[in-house]
C-alpha cells in the first residue's frame, strides 16, 4: 500500500529513530508499504521516519524498481567503514523538487539486520553508498539539506515557505 510521505517541516523527520527489536509480520508489512511508496514516488530510498514510523528501517533500490532483486531492506543499519569521497546531486522524497550537491563517502561497509532479525552486511560503492548515507541520516533525524551551506539551506527553506503560503507544500 502506498502511504503518504512526510515533507520537510514534519517533526517526525527530526527524531532519532528507535532500534527495531520486533522482527515480525508487522515489520514485513511496513517494509512492503515502504517499498511500494518508494517505487510509487520514483525514489531510490526511503526511511521509516519519512512515513511517520519512528524505527530504524530503510529500503533502498538504486534501480528505481527496474531490477527488484536489487531492493535492500535493512533494520538498524550502521556504517562500519567508509573511504574516499564523492560529490553529486542529491534530492529527497521529503523535500520534493529540490536537489543540491552533497559530499558522501565513495565506498562503505554497512551492517544491520534483515526482516527476520538475521545479520546482514553490504559493501556499497557510488550511488549505493550515497543511498545508505542518506537513509541512515534519516533514521538519525538528519536531512540532506543539513549538509549544505547555511545560505543554501536558507534559500531552500524560503522557497518552501512561499510554497506553503500558496498551499503547495
Amino acid at each position: 500500500m502506498i502511504v503518504p510521505i512526510l515533507k520537510l517541516g514534519a517533526s517526525e523527520l527530526r527524531k532519532v529513530s528507535e532500534p527495531v527489536t520486533d522482527f515480525n509480520g508487522e515489520l514485513e508489512e511496513i517494509a512492503r508499504n515502504m517499498i511500494e511508496t518508494m517505487y510509487g514516488a520514483s525514489g531510490i530510498g526511503l526511511a521509516a521516519p519519512q512515513i511517520g514510523i519512528n524505527i530504524r528501517l530503510v529500503t533502498i533500490d538504486p534501480t528505481v524498481g527496474e531490477d527488484k532483486d536489487k531492493t535492500i531492506v535493512i533494520c538498524n543499519p550502521e556504517i562500519v567503514t567508509s573511504e574516499g569521497r564523492q560529490s553529486g546531486q542529491e534530492g529527497c522524497l521529503s523535500i520534493p523538487n529540490f536537489s543540491e550537491n552533497v559530499e558522501r563517502p565513495m565506498k562503505m561497509v554497512v551492517q544491520g539486520r534483515d526482516l527476520k532479525g538475521e545479520g546482514v552486511r553490504f559493501e556499497a560503492e557510488g550511488i549505493l553508498s550515497r543511498c545508505f548515507c542518506h537513509e541512515i541520516d534519516h533514521i538519525n533525524g538528519v536531512l540532506f539539506i543539513d549538509h549544505l551551506s547555511a545560505l543554501k539551506r536558507t534559500l531552500i527553506r524560503n522557497k518552501i515557505k512561499k510554497l506553503a503560503k500558496a498551499g503547495e507544500w
